[in-house]
């Protein structure tokens, strides 16, 4: 189980050294691309990895940084904490963290964001389905990782194998994601420790599981 941690930054956009780019002979662009391809390639390893990833957030989680926390499979966000895509307001817009954030709210809130620069409160955020549980402050970490127990607690081979079936079945047409389930549910089923998972409910009893 995995914790990332969003606090009022960018995720290595540094503002001054895309700026000093521009001196090289090509303007920047060999430079600024570099920049977000390792961008992209963070993000897609953090839903790539079989461990659920928990974002715990407070402060400012901007940019790439919202786009850190839309990327993550859960987050947690103390109280106060504000969420925003701004930076239409300096003339750069915020392309590549529309890609995670528009595929985890609804488009034209989505939208709103990009092209306004307003922040959303850590409620509004919630509310959005871009976070899942908003705390005091001081109970930030201490709730963080009782969710992150509570689902290391689980069968780990299951959980693994849900995080990718979650990913793939959600890029397909409806009628190929059911199929694509049920066949990754038939493999499911096959496992030894659900087999085990299974008679102990059965048997009111709790699982003796091998987490091979």
């Amino acid at each position: 189980m995995l914790a990332g941690t969003g606090k009022a930054f960018c995720a290595g956009h540094d503002l001054k050294q895309m700026t000093a780019a521009r001196r090289n002979a090509d303007g920047g662009a060999a430079a600024f691309k570099d920049l977000f391809d390792r961008c992209a390639t963070f993000m897609q390893t953090v839903q790539e990895i079989p461990q659920p990833v928990i974002a715990q957030v407070h402060g400012i989680a901007t940019a790439a940084g919202c786009q850190l926390v839309a990327s993550c499979d859960l987050a947690v966000a103390a109280e106060g904490t504000r969420f925003g895509v701004n930076g239409v307001n300096i003339g750069l817009f915020c392309s590549t963290p529309m890609v995670a954030l528009s595929r985890n709210i609804a488009r034209k809130r989505a939208f709103e964001m990009l092209v306004t620069g307003e922040f959303m409160t850590a409620d509004e955020a919630k509310n959005a389905g871009l976070i899942n549980r908003v705390v005091p402050e001081v109970e930030l970490t201490p709730s963080a990782r009782a969710l992150a127990e509570l689902i290391a607690a689980k069968l780990g081979s299951a959980v693994k194998t849900g995080k990718n079936a979650f990913y793939q079945q959600i890029q397909m047409p409806l009628d190929q994601a059911y199929t694509y389930t049920g066949n990754v549910m038939v493999e499911n089923m096959l496992n030894r420790d659900t087999e085990e998972g299974i008679a102990a409910f059965i048997e009111k009893r709790d699982p003796n599981w091998s987490q091979d």
